[in-house]
């Protein structure tokens, strides 16, 4: 049978991602680009109808399409040859629930951030995911970059010396007008508080910044100082962020997302610098790092080129010079999710050289998001993470 349990391909189960949904499809990419996953069951849509027809579309067998995401875990943890992973792509109120339902299914989870609504969410999936001992995988997408996996070496081996500066950030301008009032689904659901949480553009985006900031620099917030804005009159969550931020060990930063910056369309960046030099990466640019050595011209790292180093290699499909982007990153989280899940299916620990978000990364990024609401509300006061 497709996907046994013979097989090294993962049986996959998918909860939303059904018709007229954005990254339902990049997940569904993102699993078939290294041929480790077959999606053999969905509950794709929150309508029943919507979700079979979606279903049908993707050639899911019509038993295998649920109306709901408790009755697919329920359904599924049943069969011989029921999924072995969900993968979670709703809107991000549904997360909790539904990764609580397959983790007490004994299914592996892959879910979408932010992971929660809240704090509070967030610190209960913590503690269920480590006691039903199944994975846990955040597709914060950009730590799947080889070039950031090139970036969070050479801060590890010392090669920027102490750090001392990180600066994030990540401005786009599709929200630059009311989008959700104009029938934009992904814009309608990103600006509701009861569907997106307590952030708008921090959570959609600000959390991929300071996500990507802690994976290279290997630091975490300590103290934040944020004012969160909403240009747009109406909008009830904010589409800019400004944050100082103090890292633990006494690096300083500061991160800016905005989805009201005519002009940028996915201007993920990122700069960390040290006692011994700087490192400077940009997202649409993804297949180069710049690395600035105190005092001696700047040098510029390729993917797959001279200086890349065995990190970058691993996550490296293609020679330098051909195009690697975003679709390859997101799969580069789903490849190591697999080599994951397959070594907990032999029952061996997970490789040393396998690097995902955890649920932890997910707890971390709930802590981030309240601070920076609770200090803009109080006018900008630091604020402990």
């Amino acid at each position: 049978m497709t996907g046994s349990a013979h097989s090294n391909r993962i049986r996959l189960g998918m909860v939303g991602g059904g018709q007229g949904a954005f990254i339902g499809a990049v997940h569904r990419l993102a699993a078939r680009i290294d041929g480790r996953y077959d999606l053999v069951a969905g509950a794709l849509s929150s309508t029943p109808e919507r979700a079979r027809a979606s279903a049908a579309e993707l050639g899911l067998a019509p038993e295998r399409a649920y109306a709901s995401f408790a009755e697919m875990a329920a359904a599924e943890a049943a069969r011989e040859d029921g999924i072995e992973a969900v993968a979670i792509v709703t809107p991000n109120h549904v997360h909790a629930a539904a990764a609580a339902a397959f983790l007490n299914a004994g299914i592996h989870v892959i879910c979408d951030k932010p992971m929660t609504l809240s704090v509070a969410e967030a610190e209960g999936l913590v503690e269920l995911v480590e006691t039903s001992g199944k994975l846990f995988v955040l597709t914060h997408n950009y730590t799947g970059y080889p070039m950031i996996r090139q970036a969070r070496a050479m801060v590890r081996d010392g090669v920027l010396g102490e750090i001392r500066l990180v600066q994030a950030e990540y401005p786009q301008d599709w929200l630059t007008e009311r989008a959700e009032a104009e029938g934009s689904k992904q814009a309608e659901w990103r600006t509701d508080p009861a569907r997106s949480g307590a952030g708008g553009a921090i959570g959609d985006i600000g959390t991929h910044a300071m996500n990507l900031a802690s994976f290279v620099s290997g630091l975490r917030p300590r103290q934040l100082c944020a004012e969160l804005t909403s240009f747009v009159q109406g909008r009830k969550l904010d589409d800019d962020v400004q944050i100082l931020i103090r890292y633990e060990g006494g690096a300083k930063g500061m991160l800016w997302a905005s989805q009201v910056a005519p002009g940028n369309e996915n201007g993920l960046r990122l700069r960390v610098y040290g006692t011994k030099g700087g490192l400077d990466w940009h997202q649409e640019d993804p297949n180069v790092l710049t690395y600035s050595p105190f005092g001696e011209p700047a040098r510029r790292i390729t993917r797959g080129g001279a200086g890349s180093g065995p990190e970058a290699a691993r996550l490296t499909r293609v020679p330098a010079g051909h195009p690697e982007g975003y679709l390859e990153g997101f799969g580069n989280i789903y490849s190591e999710a697999a080599s994951a899940i397959l070594a907990a299916r032999a029952g061996e620990p997970v490789p040393a050289d396998v690097v995902y978000p955890t649920v932890r990364d997910g707890l971390d990024g709930m802590r981030f998001i309240e601070a920076a609401v609770r200090s803009s509300k109080a006018g900008g006061v630091w604020t402990e993470v």
